[in-house]
């Protein structure tokens, strides 16, 4: 019943992640078709389109490793969050927006912190998905039963 639950949950993975990855890609060329519509693309435009992409790869990486990085989560909150202090820096007129543009600098450098912690997290201790495929064989191979235990028969 396990295995059942399990092949089923990977599938409902693979189609609510393809069925993203169309979305990504559709909202992706209707952004771009829009750039060339207006004959330039602005900077928020282009970050917009890295958001895109960091998407995918997001996604790609998923199909590819069954592993989700939390990295490229925190890549995509620090474009989104430059993508948006650089659309409201033209607007900064009074004191509340200068408060919400130190904040949303802040929040990205505690964020590019987060990514050195992990990095180096990573390299001196290993990441915790290293140690998950070493787990689940050895939980199997508990559970299986041996070749030697099954009685000989003709």
């Amino acid at each position: 019943m396990q295995h059942i639950g399990r092949e089923f949950v990977d599938i409902c993975h693979y189609i609510i992640l393809f069925l993203i990855s169309v979305v990504v890609v559709w909202t992706a060329g209707k952004e771009f078709f829009s750039i060339v519509q207006k004959g330039a693309a602005d900077l928020k435009d282009i970050l917009l389109l890295f958001i895109y992409l960091e998407l995918l790869a997001m996604i790609g990486i998923y199909f590819k490793t069954h592993r989700l990085p939390v990295q490229f989560l925190i890549f995509i909150a620090i474009t989104a969050l430059s993508r948006h202090l650089v659309v409201d820096v033209q607007a900064v007129s009074d004191n509340f927006h200068l408060w919400l543009l130190a904040t949303i600098s802040f929040a990205i450098m505690v964020l590019s912190a987060s990514i050195v912690i992990l990095t180096w997290t990573a390299k001196m201790f290993g990441r915790p998905e290293d140690y998950l495929d070493d787990h689940q064989i050895s939980s199997t191979e508990h559970h299986l039963p041996s070749v030697d235990s099954k009685p000989y028969r003709k």
